[in-house]
This record gives structure tokens, sequence and C-alpha cells, in this order.
């Protein structure tokens, strides 16, 4: 009985180890090929984000293209096998109908650009730098260096800010002073600030305004315009030179305060 069996048993084992083999040379094959891709793509300057996308995607078809080879090889019946596969594609895209949304957001987003890899969004309540844009998610990186993950269906059906698609930004600072303060002296040295910045430039024109009789502050707003890369360093230096620059011309910046009067009639 057992000798009758044995040809079905040694055809199956290798088939089985056949399978093992094609499946082990196919996934070198297949990362060999989208390296290839990727060196192509470089060569060509092609845009990061279609790199990215592309070379993912031809990964996830040569990879199902694997799996078919590996099925005939343990003699599946190609018919019968493919039936069986669109029936669990029909079932499986029922059940991943946020996957498919996924891959239609990537296209969308490789085709029409809203950002490309190297900027800096903000969308779907994430901040960072694109990493990559894959077939069904974009790859973030924030300031503190996490990684963030966005489905991208999220991010071609939500606004999305993209601070790096223009060359350059205005900076837009608010400071408060006294109102025994000269307001002319107090705009005379914050136009003395931005004018004498290296990194502010000069078109457009600069502008320092009186924009608020507040509570407790006559507010100034300063408008700066410079280049992208340079915002949160103008930022940060124009708080701290406005800072010492009252301190030394004895402006006063006042604080929020509350004065309790008490009525001793009633003690």
């Amino acid at each position: 009985m057992y000798t009758a069996h044995w040809p079905l048993l040694v055809s199956a084992g290798m088939r089985l180890i056949g399978a093992v083999v094609v499946l082990g040379v196919g996934l070198q094959i297949i990362g060999w090929i989208t390296r290839l891709l990727q060196r192509r793509f470089e060569a060509a300057e092609a845009d990061d984000s279609l790199q990215a996308f592309l070379t993912s995607l031809a990964r996830v078809g040569l990879q199902i293209l694997l799996v078919i080879s590996i099925a005939s090889l343990l003699g599946m019946e190609m018919t019968s096998f493919i039936a069986v596969l669109g029936a669990a594609a029909f079932a499986v895209g029922l059940a991943l109908q946020g996957s498919l949304a996924n891959f239609a957001g990537g296209v969308l987003i490789i085709l029409f650009k809203p950002f490309q890899t190297g900027d800096y969004i903000e969308a779907a309540g994430h901040a960072g730098t694109v990493h990559e844009v894959q077939v069904f998610h974009t790859i973030v990186n924030t300031p503190d260096n996490r990684r963030v993950i966005i489905p991208n269906a999220a991010l071609s059906n939500s606004a999305t800010v993209n601070y790096s698609a223009n060359s350059t930004r205005r900076i837009d600072l608010r400071f408060g002073v006294g109102y025994d303060d000269d307001i002319d002296e107090v705009k005379a040295i914050l136009q003395e600030i931005v004018s004498g910045h290296r990194l502010i430039l000069d078109e457009p024109v600069p502008q320092v305004l009186l924009a608020e009789h507040a509570d407790s502050a006559v507010v100034f707003l300063v408008r700066v315009w410079c280049h992208g890369g340079d915002y949160w360093s103008i930022h940060f230096e124009l708080m701290e030179n406005v800072k010492r620059a009252f301190d030394r011309a004895a402006i006063s910046i006042p604080y929020p305060q509350m004065d309790v009067h008490l009525d001793s009639a009633n003690e």
C-alpha cells in the first residue's frame, strides 16, 4: 500500500522543494529588479515621490506573480486557481476598502503632486518632512525625529498645508508695550532691528504697524519676508533681539494683571 503511494509522495515532495526554491530565488530576483528600477529612476533624475511609488508598486506586482507561479508549480489548475483568486480578491477588496482608497489616494498624490519628497507639510493632524510616498501610505518625519505613517486616503481627501511649496514666507510677530511708552520710539527700535537683520528680504518691504489697543498693552505687528528655510532662525532671533532692545531702552512689556480693591466699609 505504501509502495503504491510512494511515487505520489516523491512527486509531491519534489514539487514542495521546487516551490521553496522558486520562492527563495523569486524573492532574490524581485529584490534585484526593484534595486535596478531604483537605480534607473535615479539615473533619469525622476521625482523622488514617483520613484518610491513605482518601485513599491512593481514590488507588489512581482510578488503576486511569484505566488501564482508557486501555485502552478504545486500542481494547482490555473483556471480554477485564477477563479478562486478572483473571488478571493473580490472578498478581500470588500474587506479592504480602506486599502483600495489608500492606493487611489497614492495615485492622486503622484499625479497632482500637492507635495513631494523633502517638503514640510501639515496634514491629518501631523506635521513633518515627507520622507517617502508609497503605494498605500506616506512616511513623514517630524521635527523631533518621529516617523509618522499617514494613509494616502487621508492625505488626498483632506486639507494639506505645504510649507515648502513657495520659496519665500512671511513672518508675523506681535509685541506689546505699555501705554506710557513712546510709540514713535518703539516703532523706530523695531524698524531698526528688522532692517539690520541679514536674513530678512528687502522686498517685500518689512512692515512695523501699530495693530491693537489691547486691555493692558499697545500691540505692534511686525511683518517681514524671508526664504522658507530661514523662517525659524529669523523668528527666534527677532524675539530675542526685540526683548534685549526693549530692556536697553527701558520700554516695558506688560503682562496681564488684576487690581483688587477692598471695601473697608463692610469690615
